[in-house]
Formats: C-alpha cells, structure tokens, sequence
C-alpha cells in the first residue's frame, strides 16, 4: 500500500489563535507556515527560521511546508529593482535548506492573495463559509473602485444586477464589501485603501497577462537552478480566483497555464501546489485529469471543496460535498502516489493540508484568520483521511 499522505495544518504562529497544542489533537503531524512578521522581500535570517523551528518541534512537529515565501511586486511588475528581491529570496532558500526545509509554497497573483467578498456566509446549519459573490465584486470595482475599465469588462446586466446590489447595502456593509476585497497578505491585518489600491492598479497598467508571464518565468530562471542546488521544491499556488479581477491579469488559472510554468524550466524543483478549491472554482478545470497528467510535479497538496453558482459566484462547502468530485480526486492523487513507489521516488507521502474550513461549534468564539478555524479545519481532515483510508483498502 502507498504511504500515507503527509497530514499538515497551517499555522500562522504564535499570534494564531490556533495553538500548536490545539493541532496536536488533530491528529495532523506536519505544520505548514511562514514568518509572516518578516515584511515581504526581506531575507529570512537562519536566526529567525531556527527560532521557527524551534516552537514547532519542541511541540512535537515537523516544519513540512513554508507558505509562503511571499514574491515581491518588483518581481510580478518587472521594474529595475527586481533582481534585488531576486537575491534575496535565494538568500532567504538557502536559509531554509540549511535548517532541513526543501519545501517552499509559493503564488504570483498581483497585489491580492485569495479574494473573497464575504467572510461570514451563513449555511443553512448556521456554520459559517467564505463566499465570493460575482454581483458584489463587480459593485465594487464598478461603483466603488470606478474603475474605467470595468465598464467593459461587465455587461449591462451584470452592471445593472451590480447596481442593485449595491444600493442594498448600508455604509457598514460597504465597509465592510471594501475591506474584506482589499485584505493583504495572509497571516497580517493589512487592508489596502481605495486609493493605494488605485496606486498599484497604475502600477500594473503595462502588465498584462504575457508580460506576467514573462515576469514569472524570468522569476523561475534565477530561481530554480538555486532550488535544485539546494533540494527545494518550489510550488506555486494557482490563483483564487482562477480568474482576472479588478482590471489584474492571472497566470496560474487553468491546466495550461499550469503546463506553461513547469515548461518554464523542466526540473523537479519546479513544481506546483494542487489546490482544489482555487482551481475548483472554474467547472471547466477538469481536476483529476490534472492530477493525471501533471501529477509528478505536485509536491503540495490544499484539498478543499467549492460549490459554484450559475453567475460565477462560490462559496466553499464541506470538503466531500461541494462542485469537485473529492473521491475522483483523492483516486487521482493515490495513483500518482503508486506511479511514484514504481519509479522508485522517495516523495510518495505527499505534504496534505486540508485548506480553509467552516466556523462551527467552539469556533465562533475565537478571531481566527478567515478559513483558519480549528474545528472546521480538523473535521476537513478527519473526512480527507477517512476518504483516503478508503480508497485506500479497497484497491489494496
């Protein structure tokens, strides 16, 4: 029988309302995080990656994943200074691969990481989901955000349904629509204004999606021959949305886009994060049949589910009842498990987190970061290890 997969939680460290004590009853043995406190393009120094190290293990854990080491917008927009930050992420690889970690998340979306429009989304339990709603992203980016472009990006219906929706809302719940679009980075409080948000809009105003490609790919010549040097594996995360929002290009949407990066440059440590949920909120992302056929460059797994909505709109449901067939996916991950024992690869237990989870029960007294509660994330796993059991004895 294949090994198990690798059964990891993200933390966001020692701010995270979850504790390390608190993961350990879920049975998860691998912890996935990031020095979030480090501003984004710094060097990780092996003082602070060693102190990292230290909280994790002495809780009994190993450090499997780092999510992520964030990409500068030098690097995504390709100004003068991009090499800079260039340098000093490999300074910041080699850092890790010195304390023992070869496993690096990572994303190229501008600006944003994951977008929602709602952070609260009652289910009909009452458990509490993260929601994008297409009608309130494009209120926004028409009617707050009065981005011209926009205007032709929407049609008339979809900016009259916008309107609508918009004069809804009351000056709280525009608020409200504002931050949660605008939110940084994961693991920090940051929320962008209107008006700096406007700025690194301008920004990218000549960066369309071939030259954000080209960026990524001038990214993965520095880098890769470093991670190879180093025994990382580099994974990058596809977008979420796996579409454009707000006027920005996205590069990582789809299973070509997926096959352009590991052609970039052919390596092993050129790989990718399969995330079921970003790519899940597309139905023409035929997921198992990536898994399939891209399958040996996965080196990290977010398994989460979705439920779309005819407008474009999702919200993310249990991880075995959503729009993604879990099971097809689950089968697909095994059998590239077993095409790796056949070849004689000693990466077959795959790094697993079970990505985002429901508010429920105990959770809604903590301030967790959004999708990051601990009971809604230890459920998740407990369904994803079932699941894998599963499939497991019946074809063993």
């Amino acid at each position: 029988m294949a090994p198990n997969l690798e059964q990891t939680f993200r933390w966001f460290g020692p701010s995270d309302p979850v504790t390390l004590q608190a993961i350990r009853q879920t049975g998860a043995t691998g912890i996935v995080t990031a020095l979030h406190h480090i501003p984004c393009g710094d060097v990780w120094s092996r003082a602070e990656i060693s102190g990292r190290i230290k909280m994790i293990t002495d809780a009994g854990f190993r450090w499997s994943v780092v999510e992520s080491v964030n990409i500068h917008e030098s690097i995504k927009i390709g100004t003068a200074d991009r090499d800079q930050y260039i340098s000093n992420y490999i300074e910041t690889l080699q850092n890790l691969a010195n304390a023992g970690i070869n496993t690096v998340c990572y994303n190229f979306m501008p600006v944003l990481d994951w977008t929602r429009t709602h952070l609260d989304y009652r289910l009909p339990d009452n458990a509490s989901a993260l929601r994008y709603h297409a009608p309130s992203l494009a209120a926004f980016d028409l009617y707050i955000l009065q981005r011209e472009q926009a205007f032709n990006d929407f049609s008339p219906a979809q900016q009259s349904v916008a309107k609508s929706y918009l004069d809804s809302l009351s000056a709280s719940e525009r608020e409200l629509l504002i931050n949660t679009i605008l939110a940084g980075l994961p693991g920090t409080d940051e929320v962008f204004t209107i008006d700096e948000f406007k700025v690194y809009l301008e920004k990218y105003a000549a960066v369309n999606e071939q030259k954000l490609k080209e960026n990524l790919s001038y990214f993965l010549s520095a880098i890769i021959p470093h991670a190879e040097k180093l025994g990382i594996k580099m994974c990058i995360h596809p977008d979420d949305p796996p579409f454009a929002i707000l006027g920005l290009p996205r590069v990582v949407k789809n299973e070509q886009d997926l096959t352009d990066i590991v052609n970039m440059y052919p390596s092993e440590a050129n790989g990718l994060t399969l995330c079921t949920g970003s790519l899940g909120a597309n139905g023409n992302n035929d997921i198992p049949g990536i898994i399939n056929r891209l399958g040996s460059h996965i080196h990290f797994l977010h398994l989460r589910n979705v439920k779309r909505e005819p407008d474009g709109s999702f919200y993310e449901a249990e991880h075995l009842n959503g729009s993604t067939d879990m099971f097809a996916v689950m089968k697909a991950v095994i059998d590239e498990q077993i095409k790796r024992e056949k070849t004689g690869r000693n990466d077959t237990a795959i790094p697993m987190r079970p990505d985002h989870g429901h508010k429920i029960l105990d959770d809604v007294n903590h301030n967790t970061y959004p999708g990051y509660s601990v009971i809604g994330r230890l459920k998740g796993l407990a369904e994803l290890r079932g699941l894998e059991l599963g499939i497991k004895r019946m074809l063993f």
